[in-house]
């Protein structure tokens, strides 16, 4: 996203008068991004935002973990890392990194007295196995196995009904590094795009949207295929 893109969305976000998660990703790595912990820093300054920060791990360096850590307790409400397997083979054809150095650097993490609450978790529920992995290596860290939903047709979901009720996803705005909203976090690619931010503000593409989905509740494309 361009330097004059964010800064318009953080000048916008400024103006909100309820407080709000702002979440800097959206299928990538964040820490890969040098702007990235200034703009959390500019964002706890300026807004009312609390920050949930996900990343797959691997790039959290002792210079990074410090970073995070200082960062304002209460207003940095959580780091998610989203690690997905705890066997190192099929670790590493998942995500295509070698498991020892994510797991080496979750145990910094976890030596350092990290004063933020921490996630661990993997796609695929129940998965009590890697629950119990993480909790006998990092005891500190809380740990979440979600069920797979098939990332509208990306991968295979586990078998659970569509539900007849809003989707919590419906109360947010995935906003794209070229200002498309898509559809929600599944939709990596825009291609059901609620709006772009580069046009109008956020407030307008959430109002449209919110109201829209809500009036149609499930019954619209691809929402009715969707059992998250």
């Amino acid at each position: 996203m361009s330097d004059e893109l964010i800064d318009k969305l953080v000048r916008e976000m400024a103006e909100w008068e309820l407080p709000f998660y702002f979440c800097p990703f959206k299928v990538n790595e964040p820490l890969l991004d040098k702007r990235i912990i200034p703009l959390c820093e500019r964002m706890i300054n300026e807004t009312l935002c609390g920050i949930r920060f996900f990343t797959n791990g691997s790039p959290l360096t002792d210079k990074n973990i410090e970073a995070l850590a200082n960062l304002k307790p209460g207003r940095f409400a959580q780091l998610w890392v989203s690690l997905n397997e705890y066997r190192p083979d099929e670790y590493k054809a998942l995500m295509q990194l070698d498991f020892e150095q994510t797991a080496s650097r979750l145990d910094r993490l976890h030596e350092y007295g990290f004063p933020h609450p921490v996630m661990l978790s993997t796609v695929g529920f129940p998965n009590e196995d890697f629950r119990r992995y993480c909790y006998e290596r990092w005891p500190k860290f809380e740990s979440m196995a979600i069920r797979n939903t098939g990332w509208l047709g990306q991968v295979e979901a586990q078998d659970y009904p569509v539900p007849d009720t809003e989707c919590s996803r419906w109360w947010d705005l995935s906003i794209m590094a070229n200002g498309i909203v898509s559809m929600c976090c599944m939709d990596s690619e825009g291609r059901f795009a609620l709006g772009d931010v580069k046009k109008e503000t956020m407030l307008e593409v959430y109002s449209r949207a919110r109201h829209n989905r809500v009036e149609k509740q499930r019954n619209f494309y691809p929402c009715n295929t969707c059992n998250y």
